[in-house]
């Protein structure tokens, strides 16, 4: 992970299920059938592709930066969008810039307390490592655990939400987190 900025067709998948990590939790789930977040980071994907020439940072770390601006510049300009076409997104759900904040929320949940600077290269594969383990999960699985663990909903609001008992989202989140766990063990 030293030096990112690889050649003009290095290989930007390999941030596909970060990315839509990333807009699944920016995205108001009351959102998402109007805004996809596949949608949202196939486009993102290809602008990067595109402008890869363009990309002047030299870690891994201003890629992902690099990465996120375009996603969070892609769902305003959706956004907007939906605005034009006389829905008013506005009433669903401020599009503040959260991207940043989100990025914290994950870092902070992988991590044990302060990181040393050496131990701060492997943040990005972590996070890396958790999208991808987070993409292999059942679609209830990941929903219940994106919405506790990075959005900070309630299990009643995720309950009611899901059109599910507490106690049923209880069961999904903790066997979905199991499952996480093991998903990233066998990573390891």
């Amino acid at each position: 992970m030293s030096d990112a900025r690889g050649s003009p067709d290095a290989d930007m998948n390999r941030y596909r299920d970060y990315l839509l990590m990333l807009a699944r939790v920016q995205l108001d789930p009351r959102l998402q059938g109007k805004l996809g977040a596949s949608d949202l980071v196939q486009e993102t994907l290809l602008e990067a592709y595109r402008d890869a020439e363009r990309f002047r940072g030299v870690s891994e770390a201003e890629r992902v930066a690099w990465l996120r601006q375009i996603l969070a510049r892609n769902l305003a300009n959706a956004a907007r969008d939906l605005r034009r076409h006389k829905r008013d997104v506005d009433r669903e759900r401020p599009l503040d810039d959260p991207w940043a904040e989100s990025s914290q929320q994950l870092e902070a949940w992988l991590s044990d307390g302060a990181l040393a600077p050496p131990e701060q290269a492997e943040r990005g594969e972590r996070l890396m490592r958790l999208a991808s383990a987070l993409a292999r999960l059942p679609e209830d699985r990941r929903t219940v655990i994106e919405l506790r663990h990075l959005q900070g909903w309630s299990l009643d609001a995720i309950a009611g939400h899901l059109g599910r008992s507490s106690a049923a989202v209880a069961s999904l989140l903790h066997r979905g987190l199991m499952q996480l766990r093991d998903l990233l063990a066998e990573e390891d």
